[in-house]
């Protein structure tokens, strides 16, 4: 009787989260990631400064990013079993494609901040970038490196691993995009406000805002990749080229100074994504030669 009663209880519990699966998923990594934090720094611990940002960072970074990919690896093999998993795995496996996506995958972030960095480098130094002005140019590029591809591995599992395949099912290429690059934004939320309002103070808001109008545009060139490569392996690598670049280049200035580079990075985003789909016609919709499972 017990053994029926727990059996029955599972099975109500993992049908509930296939009728709900997506507001599962985001409240799993909201928990996952914000938990964590919120366990490593403490209530007392907000906002970070000084050493204590360097002592925390190497274990927030990587309880941040597990949410993602924990809750989408854990709803994928409860909704779909194995042949999920599988599928999951066949799709992180699909790196034969036609070398022009890497391109677009790997290129669009570092040529677009060289681009506005370069620009705005004419109206003052402060703007050149970090890899340039800083005394060890090898231990900031392997640090972009492993922070980047750490980012985009373990993130785009869940991101687009599980929730981008149901929310165009539900909403379509692009308002699936609009949304989750929302989300994407928010999700940042906590562990920014931790590490970079001592940083940014007054600006720490329209720092913030920022992230809210680029993600969105960047998540939507991110999915137009997707569909049209299947490749999960190839939208990880392009979220390691966006968190990566930015490392790599974004010049050590001031607060306002960062704020007006980024303002002009997030609307230049938003021009490559006009320019991608109203000018040159890209469609966002999955081709169909590509096998998403």
């Amino acid at each position: 009787m017990v053994n029926n009663m727990e059996t029955l209880r599972i099975l109500g519990i993992s049908g509930f989260v296939k009728r709900h699966p997506l507001p599962i998923y985001f409240a799993l990594v909201f928990i996952i990631s914000w938990g964590s934090i919120l366990f490593l720094v403490g209530p007392k611990g907000f906002p970070g400064e000084g050493m204590q940002l360097q002592r925390l960072f190497p274990l927030v970074f990587p309880a941040m990013i597990a949410g993602p990919s924990l809750a989408g690896i854990l709803l994928t093999g409860l909704i779909d079993g194995r042949e999920g998993l599988r599928g999951l795995l066949s799709r992180m496996s699909r790196w034969h494609i036609d070398i022009r996506w890497y391109g677009v995958a790997l290129l669009v972030t570092p040529l677009l901040l060289i681009a506005i960095l370069a620009a705005l480098t004419l109206i003052s130094p402060v703007f050149v970038p970090s890899i340039i002005t800083t005394s060890d140019r090898t231990a900031l590029l392997v640090l972009s490196v492993v922070l980047g591809l750490a980012a985009g591995f373990f993130e785009e599992v869940g991101w687009t691993g599980f929730a981008v395949p149901k929310m165009q099912l539900r909403y379509g290429a692009f308002v699936a995009s609009l949304l989750l690059g929302l989300i994407w934004a928010m999700w940042h939320l906590l562990a920014d406000f931790w590490g970079g309002y001592a940083a940014f103070g007054m600006l720490y808001i329209p720092h913030f805002l920022l992230w809210v109008v680029a993600l969105p545009a960047y998540r939507i060139l991110m999915v137009w990749v997707y569909n049209n490569t299947g490749s999960l392996f190839v939208a990880q690598f392009m979220h390691a080229s966006y968190s990566g670049s930015q490392y790599l280049l974004g010049p050590s200035a001031s607060a306002a100074d960062n704020v007006l580079w980024n303002a002009v990075f997030a609307v230049s985003l938003w021009i490559v994504v006009a320019l991608v789909f109203f000018v040159g016609g890209a469609k966002m919709s999955v081709r169909n030669n590509i096998e998403m499972d």
